[in-house]
């Protein structure tokens, strides 16, 4: 089993890797591979809703100059994800948004009913809206929501910061555990692989 963690911030060392990284010893020591891909500084397109993607049918974005198409590949291989953010104005970093609009629309056969947990990382405030936000559309994908004795929230300014957030840290441990419990149980023998699926139905509210 093998969960794929996202660092959204352009530091690949900062408080939003050290959060992500005691999520990966915890799942670790509990024997689930873990890999953390990084989100980085370069340009990140957005959605141009072209439906190129769903055209080629390959699950990737036709798009192919920036960080959405390794994540696509990679969660072909992933069975569980965890998103981390940095907080901007109250919101998530938009670069690692764009990503993973562009890679759930592209990708999406490979992230359904796997487990996912998302990550904040913020200064002072913001955390919870940029967390809530994170979820919505994780949500959409009958994805299994992984949670914690607090929301995953983790403070920090200055790099390293985040290492003196002890119950920051703790709520990342007990995550993690949550998902390695979660993973366990859904690849236990005889569990069923999916819960059966529906047709989807759409309605549009202006006909």
């Amino acid at each position: 089993m093998k969960a794929l963690l996202v660092n959204g911030s352009p530091f690949k060392e900062g408080n939003t890797y050290l959060a992500l990284n005691e999520v990966a010893r915890t799942l670790q020591s509990e024997g689930i591979e873990t890999e953390i891909l990084q989100l980085g500084n370069k340009p990140v397109r957005g959605c141009i809703a072209c439906g190129g993607c769903r055209k080629a049918g390959n699950g990737c974005c036709v798009f192919d100059d920036d960080f959405c198409n390794q994540l696509c590949r990679a969660a072909r291989e992933a069975d569980a994800f965890v998103f981390g953010s940095p907080v901007y104005y109250g919101q998530p970093n938009g670069a690692l948004l764009a990503v993973i609009q562009r890679a759930l629309y592209a990708a999406g056969k490979y992230f359904e009913f796997k487990p996912y947990a998302n990550v904040a990382v913020c200064r002072r405030g913001g955390a919870s809206a940029s967390f809530a936000t994170m979820n919505m559309a994780f949500q959409m994908m009958n994805m299994p929501q992984v949670t914690s004795q607090y929301w995953n929230i983790a403070y920090g300014a200055a790099p390293g910061e985040t290492a003196q957030d002890v119950e920051g840290l703790q709520t990342m441990r007990t995550m993690a555990r949550n998902m390695a419990w979660i993973l366990k149980s859904l690849h236990a023998e005889r569990a069923p692989k999916h819960p059966q699926k529906e047709e989807q139905q759409r309605l549009n509210v202006i006909r």
